[in-house]
């Protein structure tokens, strides 16, 4: 079963199980190094709805929002290891900084970001309201992040 999707394969998905009744959930991120806080995130995410869909910034979009020596790993590699995790159920790459446009396209029921946002600052609130959807703000796991595993590879620790 493919699990990485192309936008137009993710929309008409996410429309095809909305028309049945289940409840989609989508969420996104830079996912470079998967860490325990993502796992916990995204499980969180998922129990919320009955499918998950994750949307993964591409490479260009993770050196416009961490930098030139980000990602680490290839956008095809974090949008697979996403995909091969138990919560989720499918991903797909963007290239926008932000998922206002994919959000837009794809019109998931519920929108999760994690603890670390409010729901009034992000931009894609008013698009998911705009069609009726919601958005939730899970926990976050405090001291697990990316760029923490990077300062820590890069100081030897």
């Amino acid at each position: 079963m493919k699990r990485v999707l192309n936008r137009e394969e993710a929309s008409k998905l996410i429309e095809e199980k909305k028309k049945q009744g289940k409840q989609v959930v989508f969420t996104n991120g830079c996912f470079d190094i998967l860490h325990v806080g993502h796992m916990t995130y995204l499980e969180e995410a998922k129990e919320f709805g009955d499918y998950l869909f994750v949307g993964v910034n591409s490479d260009e979009s993770v050196k416009r929002l961490k930098g030139p020596t980000r990602p680490i790993n290839s956008e095809d590699d974090r949008a697979e290891l996403l995909a091969g995790l138990k919560a989720v159920d499918y991903t797909v790459i963007f290239t926008e900084d932000t998922p206002v446009e994919l959000i837009g396209e794809l019109k998931p029921s519920i929108h999760v970001k994690g603890g670390d946002y409010k729901k009034e600052d992000l931009p894609e609130t008013k698009v998911v309201e705009s069609y009726g959807g919601r958005v939730e703000i899970v926990s976050l796991v405090e001291g697990k992040s990316t760029s923490n595993v990077v300062k820590k590879i890069q100081n030897k620790e």
